[in-house]
């Protein structure tokens, strides 16, 4: 089975607002609402691919009913845990002003419900994937990726772990089968710039070295660089298309890496699929669908 964490999902409010102008009423020129949050968006891509998977996390009030209604309809199967105070967030994305959001805070998790997430992922076991996505709400100790990778130890599951900076350091000792730094994430790490594609192999060697067994590190629009556990090295540029919309790109990219690894057990195919997703959910008004992805992964795999 495949599992995805989110710890505060969201209903993503993506909007575009011609001529936009601060301190006036602005009227939309477009709207979408998605369910939304880093492990949401890797359920939802994996689900585009054929590939089913539990959606696990917290949820709650009205939004939080949205949120597993829509990915319900959608057909991604769920396994939150329901909080009885608060509501789950909502997120503005302003997509005619590039990365421009506000993100909602979301609901309170008391200790109690993080133990009952604990208890589900309990059983977890060999052949299982479990992807842990994006930041740690505020409510709950920082150290969560720890604890659960601590609790897998041993049990043969692939995790992939998509955190920035300490989230990410401090579960490399628990050996995931997969990190994914951007370039900018992995410099930060490293106190230094890293521009090329041939800068950054180095840099995930050493986070090998701490424990990561594969680095997938996205380059936006230098492309992405694969350093695998058997020591190879795939590059690739960036696909040719125009971008649409970044958010998402990077689950994506996490997504179909894992997908085409489920399918072919190969590196280099897993890489390129991993490209594929990512890019074409940039070239897409939404996550991108399967014939998206076949349609970038014709042009990445003939390079």
């Amino acid at each position: 089975m495949i599992y995805t964490v989110t710890f505060n999902p969201s209903l993503d409010y993506i909007v575009s607002v011609e001529d936009f102008k601060l301190g006036l009423t602005n009227r939309t020129d477009s709207e979408l609402m998605l369910p939304g949050g880093k492990g949401i968006n890797v359920s939802t891509v994996l689900m585009n691919l054929g590939i089913e998977s539990t959606a696990l996390g917290f949820v709650a009030g009205f939004t939080g009913d949205e949120i597993v209604r829509r990915l319900k309809e959608m057909g991604v199967k769920t396994g939150f845990i329901r909080i009885e105070e608060g509501v789950s967030r909502i997120n503005l994305k302003l997509k005619s002003i590039d990365g421009t959001e506000i993100n909602g805070m979301g609901p309170d998790i008391s200790d109690a419900k993080a133990k009952e997430l604990m208890r589900r992922l309990d059983c977890l076991q060999q052949g299982d994937v479990l992807f842990l996505s994006g930041s740690i709400p505020a409510a709950m100790p920082d150290d969560a990726y720890q604890k659960i990778m601590k609790l897998l130890d041993g049990r043969g599951v692939q995790i992939v772990v998509d955190a920035t900076k300490e989230l990410l350091l401090n579960v490399l000792e628990y050996r995931p089968f997969l990190i994914k730094p951007n370039n900018h994430e992995l410099g930060e790490i490293f106190g230094t710039e890293l521009k090329t594609r041939e800068d950054v192999v180095p840099y995930g060697r050493r986070l090998q070295e701490r424990g990561a067994a594969n680095v997938l590190v996205s380059m936006a629009g230098e492309g992405a660089v694969l350093i695998d556990a058997d020591g190879g090295v795939h590059s690739a540029p960036a696909p040719k298309g125009r971008l649409v919309n970044g958010v998402g790109a990077g689950d994506s990219m996490v997504a179909g890496f894992m997908a085409g690894w489920m399918e072919r057990q190969d590196y280099e195919y897993a890489f390129h699929m991993g490209v594929s997703a990512g890019s074409a959910s940039a070239f897409s008004e939404n996550l991108a669908t399967k014939d998206e992805i076949e349609a970038v992964y014709r042009q990445v795999s003939r390079k």
